[in-house]
């Protein structure tokens, strides 16, 4: 009798691109998310190789659709920007995102709190930011060896890496780029967009007003010269020399 030999089958592993569960639990937290995902976006555009991305699952071992993260928002230098349904850390050169925010919501237990910090220690994460709106309380850790190390003084910290610097004032956060500009909402960035607008459009009408001025100065000299030749043509028809006058 044959023994019948079935082929081995490949199970393929499916990494799933989302949880369920939303973005963020209230506007203030989307906010914050928003602002700082699309600041740094500005801060870093196209081509440079940072890639930024909200909320998006980040799998760091093949093979283990288990061990996962959706950081706030993570940066990843090395990495081209693009769409991604995940970041699979295999598919990326193996680089890991060398910077992570998370912005705290009244939902956040310590217990979650914990397990990603373990998370981003262990899987190469260098800078992590903590920010909690509600307490306008900001706190940084550095990696140092295996571990973290926690950043003592945040207030006026520079990141490393991005080059931002974190202020808190009584009211909130301010994070500025090396350019001196402050992270803005997507609606202050369109106000600032429509005055720059409204500058350069002023700016336009004045140099267009300018402009036509001069235009009509050269026209009104244009007709007293046009004057001053009559004129002498009508003198002339006289009989009157001007030059012995």
């Amino acid at each position: 009798m044959v023994q019948q030999v079935t082929p081995e089958t490949t199970i393929e592993v499916i990494y799933p691109e989302s949880d369920g569960q939303p973005m963020a639990d209230n506007t203030e937290q989307f906010a914050w998310i928003v602002k700082i995902k699309e600041n740094l976006e500005i801060l870093f555009p196209s081509p440079a190789d940072v890639f930024i991305a909200g909320d998006l699952f980040w799998y760091p071992v093949q093979g283990n659709p288990n061990i996962k993260q959706a950081p706030d928002t993570m940066v990843v230098f090395g990495r081209p920007k693009g769409k991604r349904s995940s970041y699979l850390q295999w598919n990326e050169d193996n680089i890991p995102p060398q910077v992570v925010f998370e912005i705290l919501s009244p939902g956040n237990t310590l217990k979650e709190m914990t397990k990603k910090l373990q998370f981003y220690q262990r899987y190469g994460v260098e800078e992590y930011y903590i920010y909690d709106p509600d307490k306008n309380d900001l706190n940084g850790l550095l990696s140092s060896g295996d571990s973290f190390e926690v950043i003592e003084e945040m207030n006026g910290w520079v990141s490393p890496r991005l080059g931002i610097r974190f202020t808190l004032t009584p009211n909130t956060l301010e994070i500025v780029s090396p350019t001196g500009q402050k992270f803005l909402s997507p609606g202050e960035i369109d106000q600032l967009r429509e005055q720059e607008h409204q500058r350069a459009e002023r700016e336009r009408q004045a140099k267009e007003a300018a402009l036509q001025e001069k235009e009509a100065a050269l026209q009104e000299l244009e007709k007293e010269r046009d004057r001053y030749q009559e004129l002498l043509a009508k003198l002339k028809q006289k009989g009157i020399d001007i030059d012995n006058l």
